[in-house]
């Protein structure tokens, strides 16, 4: 049923006897169209919305969907990477200071060596690591590849034991009762001899990276309320995550610095590299070789998968796998040389989900040979020598190695800890702890605030420069909405004539896009998929094309008074032939049970406080309250209404979610008033806040969203006497000063100004 095409008298009249209908079957009370605030549903009912279910988590299911054609993908893999970047916080990329490398102590091991390495990947932030380098060979350059160990006890140190390599020997997985003590070191020891220069480094807090520990940056568990403060925070803090630092980010930068590193040796061909990883180092694997083009082939292990993500807090963050998963992540290396194993793990169905989609994706390339899974089900979750001598067998083809097949691995004199650490009497520990942990991320903090800085807009040029980096930034960190609106459905539920205006109420529904589906956990019924949104229109008898949609913290019953009459302000609005819609943002109006108020979010079933395990897989509810505003805009553009005008006005409390709406939608919304009540994403200092929003604070914060959107008109109130130096600098740039209007300062006056000033008064 649609009753959107009000001016059509035969329409409104099908729509009065559709109603008058429900009404005498006893569906709605014939009550409800004279109460408020003004109901859509049924008393006690609430939208059938897929976000009031159950949130998605690491332990979902994340299909890949294939691309239908080359040009597709790209546009879909810089969308992706873009994300990837955003969500790990390196865009814009810290600054590359020196590496101040040290290499040190080196040992002569036949026909290989091995020397201890640490340098600053961040002034004062070391990374730490074993080099291992061939002896013998007559190139004068070598393959490297970098190796991140994964989650193994002491890392580049872990020794199995000798009653625990028994068994692998038994079972097939190791063949040398000493050096398969450390599968880890044996990876590294023959892929030297092989004739490459191997870089074997230490995760956060295992070995010799112990300036942030162990149980920080993998263990963290509870919030720490002596790193949670408005300057000098610490990391999985809300101001941490306000400016998107992370334990996964901060490895990845490792990760990119041990990649300068090692191509800055001189005995590395710098066209040959590889990194490989297995566990928590299959997603540094395969993350750094989505995002850095100097990796030439890619070897992640069992991590790749369409089921189970990455459990540790080091493998998450905030932004990061909303509509995409670790298979999209892989497939963004295509077509160069991609090598997969699988376990009796959460990888042991790859064969089946993922890997035949990897290859289709890998046949748009024309490249099925670069794609490889060694399915090795009958193991548990491991890096052995069965799965390392694929691995081993890959590479001597892609970086030519000439080694006769297959290749066999050879036994080696394992090093112990104490052979291996790279600390000693010359070369000391350096400090750490928490104090080391708050500095570090000010510095970075800092480092992206000049910057950011740097791009201030003070001419048309530096505008589109700003506005392209930022917004990049900021529609990363919001829901950007599908432009297709095919997946859009509007049932009129009641409409009623009101003298000057009619009084429309209906459900706007919307099915959710496939890459939307992804991540709910296996079973969920994503046929039926949909979000859903109760509206309120008034349209005025003689209507002019524009419509004004008003947000506020109360929803859509902000539009009528006690006596469910249109408020004054909305008056004026019809009185000049403007349409009013009103809408229940989630978890406003009817999403909720009578009497109940929305002030905290809800998290995934994690005993882990770490804001990425809910956020790294659903959107902020700040992000789906601008989100569903987007969704109205576009229904109110390409409905059967079709608005020729759309205007966004945001009561005080609501302000935040325009400002960031109009900076997602662009041109869609024609004009602007907000009141901001001077909100900053800087000040939430919980990560349950509503207002909570993964990276809203580092993107210039409110200003920066107000910015992006120069020269749209904008009427501002909420921020004191003058609008915010950066949003007048950025209407100068434009040439269009005259194009933002201040609000007054007393806030009781700031609607009736707005209003005017949609009136053009």
């Amino acid at each position: 049923m649609s009753c959107t095409r009000l001016f059509v008298g035969r329409d409104r009249t099908r729509c009065l006897y559709n109603l008058l209908g429900i009404v005498l079957a006893g569906l709605i009370p014939a009550t409800v169209l004279q109460a408020a605030p003004p109901r859509v549903l049924p008393d006690g009912a609430q939208p059938a919305d897929v976000r009031l279910g159950p949130l998605r988590d690491l332990d979902g299911y994340f299909p890949f969907t294939v691309s239908p054609s080359r040009e597709h993908w790209e546009a879909r893999a810089a969308e992706v990477r873009q994300r990837l970047l955003v969500a790990l916080g390196l865009w814009p990329e810290p600054a590359r200071t020196p590496l101040n490398p040290v290499i040190h102590s080196p040992r002569d091991q036949g026909d290989y060596t091995i020397e201890k390495v640490y340098f600053e990947s961040i002034p004062g932030f070391f990374v730490t690591g074993s080099l291992y380098r061939p002896k013998g060979k007559p190139e004068d350059r070598c393959p490297g590849v970098l190796c991140p160990h994964g989650h193994w006890t002491n890392g580049r140190f872990y020794d199995c034991g000798p009653e625990e390599i028994k068994k692998e020997i038994v079972q097939g997985a190791e063949r040398f009762a000493d050096g398969g003590r450390s599968p880890l070191q044996s990876r590294c020891v023959q892929l030297a001899r092989m004739g490459c220069v191997v870089f074997h480094y230490d995760m956060i807090g295992y070995a010799d990276s112990q300036q942030i520990t162990l149980d920080v940056i993998h263990g963290f568990k509870t919030q720490r309320p002596e790193m949670n403060r408005p300057r000098d925070w610490g990391l999985f803090s809300p101001q941490a995550e306000s400016h998107l630092q992370s334990a996964m980010g901060l490895q990845t930068w490792n990760s990119i610095r041990a990649l300068d590193f090692l191509l800055a040796l001189p005995d590395v061909d710098t066209q040959r590299i590889g990194v490989t990883g297995a566990s928590g180092g299959g997603t540094q694997t395969f993350v750094l070789s989505a995002i850095d083009p100097r990796v030439q082939v890619a070897c992640p292990a069992v991590m790749v998968s369409t089921a189970m993500q990455g459990g540790c807090t080091c493998e998450n963050a905030s932004l990061l796998r909303v509509g995409t998963g670790n298979i999209e992540f892989a497939a963004m290396f295509a077509p160069k040389p991609l090598f997969l194993t699988g376990a009796n793990d959460w990888t042991k169905e790859m064969e089946t989900k993922g890997f035949p989609e990897l290859k289709n994706h890998y046949a748009l390339f024309e490249a099925a040979d670069q794609l490889k899974l060694v399915p090795l089900v009958h193991f548990l979750h491991n890096y052995n020598y069965v799965s390392r001598a694929a691995m081993y067998s890959w590479l001597n083809t892609h970086f030519q190695l000439g080694w006769s097949e297959p290749v066999v691995e050879e036994d080696y004199q394992r090093l112990t800890a104490e052979e291996l650490t790279v600390w000693d009497a010359e070369h000391p520990q350096p400090e750490g702890g928490p104090e080391f942990e708050r500095r570090l991320l000010a510095w970075w903090t800092a480092d992206a605030a000049r910057q950011l800085g740097a791009l201030e807009p003070h001419d048309a040029d530096s505008l589109r420069q700003y506005q392209d980096v930022m917004g990049r930034g900021i529609r990363a960190i919001l829901r950007p909405l599908d432009p297709d609106t095919s997946g859009q459905h509007w049932e009129c539920v009641a409409q009623e004539e009101q003298g000057t205006h009619v009084a429309v109420r209906g459900l706007l529904t919307r099915k959710l896009t496939p890459r939307e589906q992804i991540g709910f956990a296996p079973g969920t019924d994503l046929e039926h998929a949909q979000e859903q949104l109760p509206l309120v229109l008034l349209r005025p008898q003689s209507p002019t094309g524009r419509t004004c949609l008003i947000v506020s913290p109360e929803g859509k019953q902000t539009l009528v008074d006690a006596d469910g009459q249109p408020t004054a302000a909305v008056q004026q609005l019809l009185a000049a032939g403007i349409c009013v819609c009103g809408v229940d943002l989630l978890y406003q109006g009817e999403f909720l049970p009578p009497g109940e108020a929305f002030t905290e979010t809800r998290r995934v079933p994690n005993p882990r406080e770490a804001a990425a395990y809910t956020f790294g897989y659903n959107p902020a509810v700040f992000a789906e309250r601008v989100h569903d505003i987007a969704t109205v805009a576009a229904f109110l553009q390409h409905g059967e209404s079709q608005s020729t005008e759309i205007d966004l006005l945001a009561l005080p409390g609501a302000g935040h979610w325009a400002v960031a709406a109009r900076a997602l939608l662009g041109t869609s919304i024609a004009r602007l008033a907000a009141d901001t009540a001077g909100f900053r994403f800087a000040q939430v200092s919980a990560i349950h806040d509503p207002n909570f929003l993964p990276g809203g604070a580092k993107y210039d914060d409110l200003p920066g969203m107000l910015a992006v959107a120069a020269p749209a008109p904008l009427f501002l109130a909420g921020e004191g006497d003058a609008p915010p130096e950066l949003v007048a600098s950025a209407y100068r740039a434009a040439n269009a000063p005259e194009a933002l209007q201040a609000g007054p300062a007393d806030a009781t006056q700031s609607l009736q100004a707005a209003i005017n000033w949609l009136l053009g008064k």
